[in-house]
């Protein structure tokens, strides 16, 4: 029977296996193996405990049953005939979501040992879960797809420097495929294969893997409701042919109630997360990170439309945490308020603000938000102002976006180049900044933008 078949007699238990199908350039054979974990057991598994610090090594942590390879079949809700990347996207979702739960297992114990949080030469938060999620990623992904290099957004330098490497190779050995490959050394070099120095593309097309570990790091080490998302993207040729986000905190009452003004306290919601995916021609659909193991796959995906807004003082904002609605050109259009009841002439309403860029991605995507704006950061290069970012921060939501009938532009209208960095496609280039709609508030904006700024 081929893995799919396998996978839908089991109902919920899931086997160790390689895609039985052969990718005509990455694929190898499948080989099912004889042990068998089902969805519960996966769903009880407790936090790994990482070492203290001030030991010289840390203590290897018990080793719990591994998780199951790229699952043959997750139901997507569109033919595989119809997804040129059908294969790839499977892979994708299975390492998103198994990197989802490695974050859970980290942030469970975030609050209870402040040795876990590091502090980045770039003063960016950064923990165990990043360097483990890239590490498992770059694992499960090289050996899926070998001839396909990975851009992403950590190498191993400052993690070589502390004394966790042990306790991130334990957090990844978890979720891996196979765990007795799972070692210190093939850890670190999982990591910087994904690092700044890993390849040179050069100006020729090229396919490559998108990740950005977690997006919203200062939201994953704040409490239990800040959103984080761990997001792949796959680029062929300059062209984002899919992407996968997975927000473990997400919860669509809180938007809802965030957007009406209703107010929820204590517990009443929960917040069993999501997973977002997008391929080209396909659409973007919608799952809760919760049924990923526990219900039958192909019925429970939601297709995600953008918001059908199409007047500017009616529209749901989004900004960074970081910029200040005073920082962007429409401010001297609008004022910003927070509360939809207090809404009037020359007023707009900016949706409360929630960490990481692909956060709002999500929202716009999902028809939470109408409008994200981000002012680019901006450097001097050859005598002029140049506005860039990070590739990683973008890839997956853009994709997601326009999937879901929205579009993605800079400041002055144009598409957003991943080839423009020749060298290690790890940076973009955009104009003034990144303006994402519903598509409909697109033109209005730009206007808006272009009137009120003057983009060097």
């Amino acid at each position: 029977i081929t893995c799919a078949e396998h996978v839908r007699r089991t109902r919920g238990s899931l086997c160790q296996f390689q895609p039985s199908e052969l990718h005509p350039l990455h694929y190898k054979p499948c080989t099912f193996r004889s042990n068998y974990c089902t969805s519960m057991d996966l769903l009880r598994c407790s936090a790994v405990r990482f070492p203290r610090t001030h030991l010289r090594r840390p203590f290897r942590t018990e080793i719990r049953p591994c998780f199951a390879a790229v699952r043959s079949s997750l139901g997507f809700p569109f033919p595989e005939q119809k997804a040129k990347y059908y294969r790839e996207l499977e892979a994708a979702v299975d390492v998103v979501e198994r990197a989802c739960r490695l974050c859970v297992d980290v942030k469970s114990l975030l609050f209870s040992n402040d040795d876990r949080i590091l502090e980045k030469n770039d003063q960016t938060p950064v923990t165990i879960a990043d360097f483990g999620v890239q590490a498992l990623v770059s694992l499960e992904m090289n050996r899926l797809f070998p001839s396909i290099p990975l851009v992403a957004e950590e190498d191993s330098s400052f993690l070589r420097s502390t004394n966790l490497v042990g306790a991130v190779v334990d957090v990844v050995a978890n979720k891996a495929t196979f765990r007795d490959e799972v070692t210190e050394d093939s850890v670190l070099k999982a990591i910087d294969r994904g690092g700044k120095d890993a390849y040179n593309f050069g100006p020729n097309p090229a396919t490559y893997w998108v990740l950005d570990p977690i997006d919203g790091t200062r939201g994953f080490v704040k409490g239990v409701e800040a959103l984080y998302v761990v997001a792949l993207a796959l680029v062929v040729e300059g062209q984002i042919v899919l992407g996968v986000m997975g927000c473990p905190n997400w919860d669509e009452d809180y938007f809802v109630n965030c957007v009406t003004g209703v107010q929820e306290t204590g517990n009443n919601f929960s917040r069993s997360g999501m997973i977002m995916v997008s391929h080209v021609g396909c659409g973007t659909w919608k799952q809760r990170l919760s049924d990923m193991l526990t219900i039958e796959l192909s019925q429970s995906w939601t297709r995600c439309f953008v918001d059908g807004c199409q007047v500017l003082k009616e529209a749901r904002f989004c900004t960074p945490e970081s910029q200040k609605w005073e920082s962007f050109p429409l401010s001297s259009s609008f004022n910003a308020k927070t509360d939809s009841e207090k809404i009037g002439n020359g007023d707009i309403l900016l949706v409360p603000a929630c960490c990481g860029s692909l956060c709002k991605y999500m929202m716009v995507a999902s028809g939470r938000a109408s409008v994200f704006l981000l002012r680019a950061t901006t450097r001097k290069v050859m005598k002029k102002i140049s506005g860039y970012a990070p590739a990683w921060d973008h890839a997956v939501g853009i994709i997601c976006v326009h999937e879901a009938g929205g579009k993605v532009t800079d400041w002055e209208g144009s598409s957003i180049d991943f080839a423009a960095d020749q060298v290690a496609r790890r940076t973009i280039f955009p104009s003034g900044g990144f303006l994402v709609t519903n598509q409909c508030l697109h033109n209005e904006i730009l206007g808006l933008i272009s009137s009120n700024s003057s983009i060097n």
